[in-house]
């Protein structure tokens, strides 16, 4: 018998999702696997957090592409970012990708949220609208990778507290 357990994923309404206003829509949808949101956050994706975050498909024909589209390359200014969000709860990987559907929309089922409002471009790019961690290990590396351990209500991963110095820190003026 699989035994179910507490599972963090990282998911991202990627900037097509963000320019087609789906953003309610697919929490909606999300909502329906009864998970708990322990961070939420708008971000701005740098070159170097596009390249590893998709550091697995380095090398790719597809990877110049592919980084272009996660940091909205392809949209408008006002779309150049994504909603990045980790979910946690009883088998979150497995809950939130079936929800999401396959990469390519156009073998996503119908009803998953790539299925309802992913395309492919005539250039061949994937706007697939979510990404959702495919396994323990990725999503513990995204999580990590995207959120800093106080921007998480709770700790769902170990951390400590360290002193340094002559760290630049944007505050309020």
């Amino acid at each position: 018998m699989n035994e179910i357990q507490n599972q963090n994923t990282l998911v991202l309404i990627k900037p097509d999702g963000l320019k087609k206003s789906l953003t309610g829509n697919i929490l909606t949808k999300l909502a329906e696997t009864k998970l708990i949101i322990v961070a939420a956050k708008v971000v701005h994706v740098s070159q170097e957090l596009a390249e590893e975050h998709y550091r697995d498909l380095k090398g790719k024909p597809f990877f110049p592409d592919l980084i272009k589209y996660i940091q909205g390359g392809f949209y408008e200014e006002n779309y150049r970012r994504v909603l990045a969000m980790v979910y946690c709860g009883p088998d979150a990987i497995k809950k939130v990708r079936a929800i999401a559907g396959s990469t390519n929309p156009e073998e996503a089922d119908p009803t998953s949220i790539r299925g309802s409002y992913g395309r492919i471009t005539t250039k061949g790019v994937f706007e697939n609208v979510i990404h959702a961690s495919s396994s323990e290990s990725d999503s513990e590396r995204e999580i990590k990778l995207w959120f800093k351990p106080d921007e998480l209500v709770g700790d769902i991963y170990p951390s400590k507290l360290v002193t340094q110095s002559s760290v630049k820190t944007r505050v309020w003026a």
